[in-house]
C-alpha cells in the first residue's frame, strides 16, 4: 500500500525551530521528486520548497527561503523540511507530495500521493 506519514509537527514559539517528516511506504522515494505544501484556515493550499528526484535541484518560496530546508534520505525512504526562525504566518497545515514526472508543480492534481497533513501552530 502507497502511503506517505507525516510527523514533526507541533506548537512553537516565534523564532524556534521544527523539523517535519514525511516517510514513505509501499515505493521507493528514490525515484520521485518531492514538494512540502502548506494550507492556512481560509487560503489555498500553497508551495513551500520542492526537492528534484536526483537531490540537485531545490525551491524555496520566497517567503521561507533562507528559513527552511528541504532534504531526502533515501536509506530511511524518508522526507524532511527543516523550518527554523519560525514565525506566526507559518501557521498551517503542512502536506509533502510526491510526483514522478513533474517537478515543483502548483498544480495539486499532478501529485500522486499526499500525506495526511501535520498541523505547525508558531505562537507565543
Amino acid at each position: 500500500q502507497v502511503q506517505l506519514v507525516e510527523s514533526g509537527g507541533g506548537l512553537v514559539q516565534p523564532g524556534g525551530s521544527l523539523r517535519l517528516s514525511c516517510a514513505a511506504s509501499g515505493f521507493s522515494l528514490e525515484y520521485y521528486h518531492i514538494t512540502w505544501f502548506r494550507q492556512a484556515p481560509g487560503k489555498e493550499r500553497d508551495k513551500v520548497a520542492c526537492i528534484s528526484n536526483s537531490g540537485t535541484s531545490t525551491y524555496y518560496a520566497d517567503s521561507v527561503k533562507g528559513r527552511f530546508t528541504i532534504s531526502r534520505d533515501k536509506a530511511e525512504n524518508t522526507m524532511y523540511l527543516q523550518m527554523d526562525s519560525l514565525k506566526p504566518e507559518d501557521t498551517a497545515v503542512y502536506f509533502c507530495a510526491t510526483s514522478k514526472y513533474y517537478y515543483c508543480v502548483d498544480n495539486t492534481q499532478q501529485y500522486a500521493a499526499w500525506g495526511q497533513g501535520t498541523q505547525v501552530t508558531v505562537s507565543s
